[in-house]
This record gives structure tokens, sequence and C-alpha cells, in this order.
């Protein structure tokens, strides 16, 4: 067997791994957006390292665009084999892709106006809606802990992996030479005691890991703690600077934590009398299929619903999709909190929120999770004072607060209680993936204090044979 790093080698996005057992079948897991990466960006999305119809099979840890967002030019490109997840991963895949197939034409068709003006050739997107919706039929839907045959000498089964609805760690069974090897991928790690889904669930024994390594050399500061701070947040914007509060969030999952934190603010009578506005159709469609799944649901939540059956929804609440709503959101001269999508910064409304807003020190731009370091989102977590926008240089004079708790990803002890379900001395190779290499480089020294013997840092493009 063969593993090739195709993404998320030493950096946080574009999750691709190319497992190739010596019977010649070729079986990717994850097939993810790179995003963050600059004038790179484009280039590294649109070419992939390998030939995308020789790929038999692919498996997906879970919906997030990182992770899932390059499918539909996977399938463009030839890819006609299964596309096997969880259900909850294909429901959401199927808004997630074409939110994405809609962004990007909508970004280019923004983009291209200015091209155009300037003498430049106009761009086309990665891909467009059509082929998103062509990629849909090819989605197997596997639950939870139940072993399935993907061909004769290959199982997967997925295990909850506490991440965002309907993530899964990857546990695979692959007969080689008459061997059964056990491959584990973690995709996303999850948090423990979260506030919405239930805790990482334990995966069977594991000969090779490939795991996550992105908050590889941090902790997150107590929830408790984060809700007072993002209490502060909004009284300190809203209330006595009178301005609005931007809140770069992706649409799955983070939105959601925050409208329930509001939600909990508000049933406390603890919120401003302001708007909340979730300006992001995907953030609404997202909402509602996390609605339709309340069995993935944790006990405190469960708990909460019993007083208020709606955590997703409150009377100064707007879901906006319409494309002109969203533009009025700009022309407001009152306090107000905006979340919208992408939580990167780097696609979607919220470039438009930002652009219109990041000059006016009444407002804060309020950063909740990672950023790659060279996205915009990376940028104001850096505290850069100009960006662009558009191609547009805005000066920062906006107020940049960051509260990372409300992370989907666990920090390094989370990501180590979760492997603490192994038996070290059956591991034989631990492989970091999806974190910054300075970051994996602590969480290595970590993880083998804690007893694991093999660690390694693979690099993109990077074939190990085990």
């Amino acid at each position: 067997m063969k593993i090739e790093f195709c993404g998320a080698a030493r950096t946080v996005t574009g999750s691709k791994h190319l497992l190739m057992p010596d019977d010649g079948k070729k079986i990717l897991l994850d097939c993810g957006f790179f995003q963050g990466r600059g004038a790179d960006t484009d280039a590294l999305n649109r070419e992939f390292i390998f030939e995308p119809s020789e790929i038999d099979y692919l498996i997906l840890s879970h919906a997030h665009i990182d992770h899932s967002g390059n499918i539909p030019n996977l399938v463009k490109q030839g890819f006609k084999g299964p596309i096997i997840c969880t259900p909850a991963t294909a429901e959401l895949c199927r808004i997630m892709l074409l939110d994405s197939a809609h962004i990007q034409e909508s970004d280019i068709r923004f983009m291209n106006k200015r091209r155009m003006k300037q003498g430049q050739d106009v761009l086309k997107p990665i891909y467009n809606v059509k082929d998103a919706e062509s990629c849909f039929p090819l989605f197997v839907s596997v639950p939870y802990n139940t072993s399935y045959t993907v061909y004769k000498n290959l199982k997967v089964m997925f295990t909850d992996s506490g991440h965002i609805l309907g993530a899964a760690g990857v546990n695979l069974q692959l007969k080689e030479n008459g061997e059964v090897k056990k491959i584990f991928f973690s995709g996303d790690i999850g948090r423990y005691n979260g506030s919405i889904l239930k805790d990482p669930q334990p995966f069977p024994q594991a000969d090779y890991i490939i795991t996550e390594s992105t908050y590889g050399d941090r902790l997150h500061s107590d929830a408790t703690y984060s809700e007072q701070q993002l209490f502060e947040v909004v009284f300190n914007t809203c209330v006595t600077k009178k301005g609005k509060l931007i809140i770069p969030a992706f649409s799955l999952g983070r939105t959601q934590e925050l409208v329930y934190a509001l939600d909990q603010m508000e049933h406390k009578k603890m919120l401003p009398k302001i708007n909340v506005y979730v300006d992001s159709p995907l953030s609404v469609n997202a909402t509602n299929i996390m609605r339709n799944h309340p069995e993935c649901f944790n006990k405190d939540i469960l708990d909460y619903m019993k007083t208020d059956s709606n955590p997703f929804g409150f009377d100064n609440l707007i879901y906006v999709q319409d494309v002109e709503e969203s533009k009025h959101l700009n022309e407001l001269n009152e306090p107000c909190i905006i979340i919208s999508a992408s939580g990167m910064a780097d696609a979607g409304r919220i470039k438009h929120h930002l652009a219109n807003n990041i000059s006016n020190p009444n407002n804060t731009i309020l950063m909740v999770g990672y950023a790659e370091p060279n996205s915009l989102g990376g940028k104001l977590r850096a505290g850069n004072k100009l960006v662009r926008i558009f191609g547009i240089e805005h000066e920062v004079k906006a107020e940049v607060i960051i509260i990372d708790s409300y992370s989907a990803h666990g920090d390094y002890k989370e990501m180590i209680q979760y492997l603490s379900c192994q038996d070290i001395q059956k591991v034989k190779q631990v492989y970091l993936v999806h974190g910054e290499y300075e970051v994996q480089l602590k969480y290595k020294d970590k993880l083998m204090d804690a007893g694991f013997k093999n660690v390694s840092i693979p690099s993109q493009g990077d074939v190990i044979k085990q």
C-alpha cells in the first residue's frame, strides 16, 4: 500500500489523501478546496496532482468545503466512482456544493466587470451549478457504526467525530497479501462538552493513523468565559459604540453555535434590542438540516429545547437569503449583528460586508475560528492595518477581536484525548495532516510525550509505502 498526500499537507485546507493498495485500486480520502493561499489558490484547485479519471472510490469525512469542495471539479475531470459518506454529510453536500458553485459564479461576475474595464481576460469559475448537480447521483450514504464493503478487499466504517453534523472518522480495513491493514483517517476532530453536538466517539484499533493537527499548539478557553466574552463584544459594539458587529463564520457549525449562544442570551433577557442578521442562504439551509437531526444533539441542548423548542431562532433574528436584502444591510446606519460566510472571509457575502464596514472605528469584526494565514480572515487575525478586498485596498479602522473557543476543532488536549482510545503499542505510524507546519512540529512532540512512537509530517506530494 502507498499513501500520497495530495492536500492539507503542512497546511490546513485542501484535504486529499490517496490510498493505493497493491491490487491497483485508487481510493481518495476527501476532495477539498484549498482556501486562503493567495494567488496560488485558483491553480491549486483547478488542477489535481493525480488523474481524476483513475480514482476508483472517494470516501468523504465531512461536508466542510476544505474537505468536500472540489468534488464537482473531480467529477468534471473524469471521476465516475461512488462518493461514500454518512447520510447527513450527503444531505449537507447537496447544499454546500451548490452554494460553492453559486459563490464562484457570483464572485467571477463581480471581478470580471473590473477586469473587462481594465482590458484583462475574463475568468471562469472552477465549476458551475450544473457541474455541482452532476455529482449528486454518485453519493452513497452509510450510517455511523455500520461496516460497508467498498469492494472485495476494502471495508469502511464511520464513527462520529463530533466536529459538525455528519462528520466522521474513517475506519478502513484493507486486505492486502493475506494481511488486514487497519487505517484510520480522523477528518476533523470535534470538541468535548460542546454546546450542540455529541462528544467525539472512540474508534476501533488502527495500525496507521492519518490525523488532523489544526490546533496542535494551543488550548481553547472555557466555554462559559467565551459566552461572557461574546456578550461583552455585543454590548460594547452595539450599545456603547452604536456600531455594527460583523462576524465571518462558516455556514455549517460555527454559525449555528453563534446563533444558539445569542438565543440563550435572548432567553435570559441579556441580548440588546438589536437585529441579528444571518446573511447566507447556505446558513439558512444548513440550520434547517440541523433542526432535522436532533439525534445528533447532546443532552444539554436537548434539555434546553424543553423550554425553548427553537434554539436557532428568536424574535430579532433574521435569516437573509435575497441578494437585494443582503445589499441593504450595508446601507443600515443602526447597531446590528451580521453573521455571514465564509469563516476565512475569502468568499461569499462577508467580503462585501467587510468592504463596507471595515474602515469605521465604531464597528467590530469578530473572528471566531481558524483562518489560513494568507486569507483575508488570517490577515485580520494577524492585525494587518491594510487589506485588499476585491482588489481594492481598505484601511482597517474597525476593532478586530478574536474568540477561538467557538472553533469546531479540538485543541491539542482534546485531540490527544480522542486518540487515547488506541493501544499505542499497536499503532505502527501516525501521519499529521491539516495543520500549519510549525504547529505540527509542536503537536508531534506532544504526541510523542503521550507515548506515540512513530509520528511524521508529510509534505504535499509525498508518497509513502507501507
